[in-house]
C-alpha cells in the first residue's frame, strides 16, 4: 500500500527536486534533444539560421525555468516566461509562421521532456512505492508549466502579429500612394513586389465606405471581409489589394489577367445583393500601371459624386454610369452649380417629390432622343403618362427646350446625381 500524508508529500517533493537537479546539471544535452525533436517534426519552425538559434535559446530558457520551478517547488503562476521564449514568439509572428506551430512546439516539447524525465528517473534511486507519486507530481507540474507558458507566448505572438500587420499595411499604403502619385516611369516588377499585387494585369478600382457616422467605430475589418467575398464572387485571379483611407473608408483593386467585360456589373450585383453592404464606388476596368491609376481616379470621382449627393440608402455607383463622369467635373463648386441649375431649370429645380418625378421623366425622355415611345419603355410607363409629365416639366421650367437643350440635359444630370445639394430648398 502506497504511503500518503505530509511525510509522503515531502518525500515526493524531494525526489522531484533530485530528478530536476540531475537534469539541470546537463541542461545543454536536454536542450539539444528537444531542439532536434522540434526541428524534425514541425517544418514551419525550420527558418533561417538566426531564428533557429533563437529557438535553441527559447528551449533552453524554458527548460531551465521549468527545472528550477520543479527543483525549488515554485508555484507556476509565479513563473515568468523566459525573455528568449517571448522574443521567439515575436519573430515567428513577424515571419508569418502560424500560431498553431508555436503551440504544437510546446506540446511536443512537453512530450520529449517527459521522456527525458522518465529516463532520468530510471537512473535515480527512488523507492518503488514512491515512483508513481513522483511521476504524477512531475507530470502535473510540467503540464501546468506548459499550459501557463503557452498562454503567455500566444498572447505575445498575437499582439506582435497584429502590430506587425498594421505596420506592413501602413508601409504598403505608403507604397501605393507613391505609385498613384508618380509622374515618371517606375520599375513595375519592383513595385509589384513591394505592394504584393500584380500591376501588369487588368484592374477594377473601388472605393468602399461605411455610412455609419460613429467615427469611433473601426469599419476596416468589415470592409476587408466584404472585399474578400467580392473578389471570390467576381472571379478575381489574385488577392485584391486593400489600402485604408481612414477608419471608415478603404481603397481597393480587383486583379484580372485579361479584360473582363462584365466585371463592373458583377461587382455591382454582389454589392447590391449583400445585406449590410458598404457603399461602393467603382472605376472602369483598365490595364497596367496607368490603368491601375486611372481606375482609381475614376472610382474616386464616382465616390465624390455619391458623397456630395448625400444618399440615405446604401450606394453603389460606377464611373461608367450615364452622365456621372460629366457631372463629376462640376462637383467641385456645388454652390455655383446650384445657382446655375436654378437658372437653367427654373421652378423645376425645387427639392420636392413632384419636381423630382418630372425631372426624371424629362431626363430619360431627352436621353432617349425625345422619343415618347422609347422613354415609356425605359420608364415602364404608359405613353400618355410620359407625354403628360414632359409637358408639366417644361411648364414648371417656364420656357421651351430649344437652343439650350444641352444645358437642360446637363442640369438634369446634376440633379439626378447630386440631389438636394444642387436643388432649391422647399
Amino acid at each position: 500500500m502506497e504511503e500518503t500524508g505530509p511525510d509522503s508529500d515531502v518525500e515526493v517533493s524531494r525526489y522531484v527536486a533530485e530528478v530536476a537537479g540531475r537534469l539541470q546539471r546537463r541542461l545543454a544535452d536536454v536542450t539539444s534533444e528537444i531542439h532536434r525533436a522540434l526541428e524534425g517534426q514541425i517544418p514551419d519552425l525550420r527558418r533561417d539560421a538566426r531564428i533557429m538559434e533563437l529557438l535553441g535559446a527559447s528551449i533552453e530558457g524554458n527548460v531551465d525555468t521549468m527545472l528550477h520551478a520543479l527543483q525549488y517547488d515554485i508555484a507556476v503562476e509565479r513563473v515568468e516566461a523566459p525573455t528568449a521564449a517571448l522574443e521567439y514568439a515575436r519573430r515567428l509572428a513577424q515571419h508569418g509562421v502560424p500560431v498553431n506551430a508555436l503551440v504544437r512546439a510546446y506540446r511536443l516539447g512537453q512530450r520529449r521532456m517527459n521522456e527525458l524525465i522518465f529516463a532520468e528517473m530510471r537512473a535515480t534511486e527512488i523507492p518503488e512505492s514512491m515512483r508513481v507519486a513522483v511521476i504524477e507530481a512531475m507530470n502535473a507540474a510540467i503540464f501546468e508549466y506548459i499550459d501557463w507558458m503557452s498562454q503567455q507566448v500566444v498572447a505575445v505572438y498575437e499582439d506582435e502579429r497584429e502590430r506587425w500587420l498594421e505596420n506592413q499595411n501602413a508601409l504598403r499604403g505608403v507604397r501605393v500612394r507613391e505609385l498613384l502619385a508618380a509622374t515618371k516611369s517606375i520599375d513595375v516588377d519592383a513595385a509589384t513586389t513591394a505592394i504584393r499585387y500584380p500591376l501588369r494585369w487588368h484592374h477594377v478600382g473601388l472605393i468602399m465606405w461605411s455610412g455609419d457616422q460613429d467615427f469611433d467605430v473601426d469599419e476596416l475589418p468589415r470592409l476587408q471581409r466584404f472585399l474578400r467575398g467580392l473578389g471570390e464572387s467576381v472571379g478575381a485571379e489574385a488577392s485584391p489589394l486593400f489600402v485604408a483611407a481612414d477608419r471608415s473608408c478603404g481603397w481597393a483593386w480587383l486583379p484580372f489577367r485579361a479584360a473582363v467585360a462584365d466585371a463592373v456589373s458583377k461587382v455591382r450585383q454582389f454589392a447590391l445583393s449583400r445585406p449590410n453592404s458598404p457603399n461602393v464606388a467603382i472605376g472602369n476596368m483598365a490595364g497596367g500601371v496607368e490603368g491601375f491609376r486611372r481606375t482609381h481616379r475614376e472610382a474616386r470621382e464616382a465616390h465624390g459624386v455619391a458623397i456630395a449627393g448625400d444618399r440615405r440608402a446604401a450606394t453603389v455607383v460606377a464611373a461608367g454610369d450615364p452622365g456621372l463622369s460629366v457631372v463629376a467635373r462640376i462637383g467641385g463648386d456645388l454652390a455655383g452649380t446650384r445657382d446655375w441649375v436654378a437658372r437653367v431649370l427654373g421652378d423645376l429645380a425645387g427639392d420636392n417629390e413632384n419636381d423630382e418625378r418630372l425631372r426624371e421623366t424629362l431626363r430619360v425622355f431627352l436621353g432617349c432622343g425625345a422619343s415618347y415611345k422609347m422613354a415609356a419603355a425605359e420608364l415602364n410607363m404608359h405613353f400618355n403618362t410620359v407625354k403628360y409629365r414632359v409637358g408639366r416639366a417644361v411648364a414648371r421650367r417656364g420656357r421651351d427646350i430649344g437652343g439650350d437643350r444641352l444645358d437642360v440635359e446637363l442640369a438634369l444630370l446634376a440633379c439626378h446625381w447630386y440631389g438636394a445639394a444642387v436643388l432649391q430648398p422647399k
